[in-house]
């Protein structure tokens, strides 16, 4: 097998001239690197990669030395990035899937593809999965092979090989891998699936993974076609916050109504409901009393409403009592629960800057009456958020910057006045910009 074969001919790879792949170090994607560097001088492509070191493994540290070695005899940029899993919401597999999309979307450029390595046993076990779950149309459509993604796409070029090919290769080459130790254990549903159920099935009939491709293809051009005659109808609904409205929804039927919300939350980042968790969005949050606040944990964060309307939320902690010193404005600041961070831009909110001997500080609540911009009277913290219309499950999460005991603005919603630099004072005068973390979507 050479390197030609091991990209689906139908796939546009060759359209991308900057690639980001995802490196676990692994024989699936040791063989996507391998193959994708050897296109480099006749495709003209840029490639770099990028091993995420989630620490679950006691060889972890091991894997990263792995994979700069590999990296390193291809000439290819790698990038190791460190993250820590909340588990306790999604469960171990869930979780790091969630941490490592983070990390793709924050690294990659507009315009850049990121390559993963997935491939036709791979996207096998990802139908059997949504079967096991109930999965309608949209889950057993599985993964597709090009899909847009942050601010470029995801390309999948092996998902029309199978394991025993990319084996083939990799021996063929002589290349050299990793073997995750998570792998042996059937307690993860997807390694109970490879190690003991498509075996058996493959034993039986040897061509069920590609009949299983073929059919995810199918489900996946229906649900395609849905999506183009839907599209004008939920972009006419969507808000510029990702809310959708009640109202228009309520005069439908229920089986275009569920296609819409689906669709819905695929736009919000969250994972594709059942249809008992769609009939629970409709009858426990959407159909609530008005004076109710309705909240169902579902789809890896919570259906609220407000205001008329449905929003899906990250899960998030409430940063009421926390407090972030700032001592270097040039330098961001990280904010806590994957909230994003503050930096300073060219671009922004412009404010007064601050003097030497002042103390920036972030925190997540104000005391007293604030005076801000647009406003004449005094008002709380509690009242700006009604009258902005900041939902309340952000009035703990936005942060607001202090000087000394100060408060000086909330990125986005609102300025106290005495943070405003006087208008030709632009050498007095600094910019914030609150950059959020983005939400996989694949």
């Amino acid at each position: 097998m050479n390197q030609s074969t091991v990209f689906s001919g139908d796939i546009p790879l060759f359209g991308f001239k900057d690639l980001l792949v995802a490196f676990s170090g692994g024989l699936d994607s040791a063989v996507l690197l391998h193959a994708v560097a050897g296109l480099r001088h006749q495709q003209n492509i840029r490639v770099r990669a990028v091993h995420i070191h989630h620490g679950l493994s006691h060889y972890a540290d091991d894997w990263v030395t792995h994979c700069r070695q590999f990296c390193r005899s291809l000439d290819i940029p790698l990038r190791v990035e460190y993250v820590q899993l909340d588990t306790r919401a999604l469960g171990t597999e869930a979780s790091a899937r969630q941490a490592r999309y983070g990390v793709f979307s924050r690294l990659l450029n507009p315009g850049e593809a990121l390559l993963t390595a997935h491939h036709q046993d791979d996207q096998c076990e990802t139908l059997l999965l949504a079967l096991k779950r109930g999965s309608g149309p949209a889950g057993l459509a599985a993964m597709p092979a090009v899909m847009p993604f942050s601010c470029g796409s995801i390309l999948r070029p092996l998902l029309s090989c199978s394991r025993r090919q990319l084996a083939g290769y990799a021996e063929q080459h002589d290349l050299r891998w990793i073997e995750d130790d998570s792998n042996d254990d059937p307690a993860y549903d997807r390694n109970f699936l490879r190690l003991e159920i498509l075996p058996l099935l493959t034993r039986r009939w040897p061509h069920f993974p590609s009949a299983v491709s073929r059919s995810a293809g199918l489900c996946g051009e229906q649900e395609a076609l849905l999506d183009e005659l839907l599209q004008d109808e939920l972009a006419g609904l969507i808000t510029p916050q990702q809310a959708i409205p009640v109202a228009p929804l309520t005069d439908i039927s229920p089986l275009k109504r569920a296609a819409i919300l689906r669709r819905w939350l695929a736009c919000c980042g969250a994972l594709m409901p059942s249809r008992s968790q769609l009939a629970r969005i409709w009858q426990e949050v959407a159909c609530s009393r008005e004076d109710a606040n309705p909240r169902l944990v579902i789809s890896g964060g919570e259906i609220r409403r407000y205001a008329g309307h449905l929003w899906w939320v990250r899960c998030f902690q409430g940063q009421r009592d926390t407090r972030l010193d700032w001592p270097d404005l040039q330098v961001p600041l990280i904010l806590p629960d994957n909230l994003g961070q503050l930096i300073s831009a060219p671009q922004g909110i412009r404010l007064r800057l601050p003097d030497r001997a002042t103390q920036v500080s972030v925190r997540f609540s104000a005391a007293g009456r604030l005076y801000i911009v647009g406003r004449d009277r005094g008002r709380s913290l509690k009242k700006i958020w009604q009258e902005c219309g900041v939902p309340p499950w952000l009035r703990e999460n936005t942060p607001v910057l202090f000087y000394d005991d100060e408060p000086v603005c909330a990125p986005g919603v609102f300025v106290c006045q005495h943070a405003q630099p006087a208008e030709s004072a632009d050498s007095q005068c600094w910019f914030l910009q609150w950059q959020q973390e983005e939400q996989s979507k694949d």
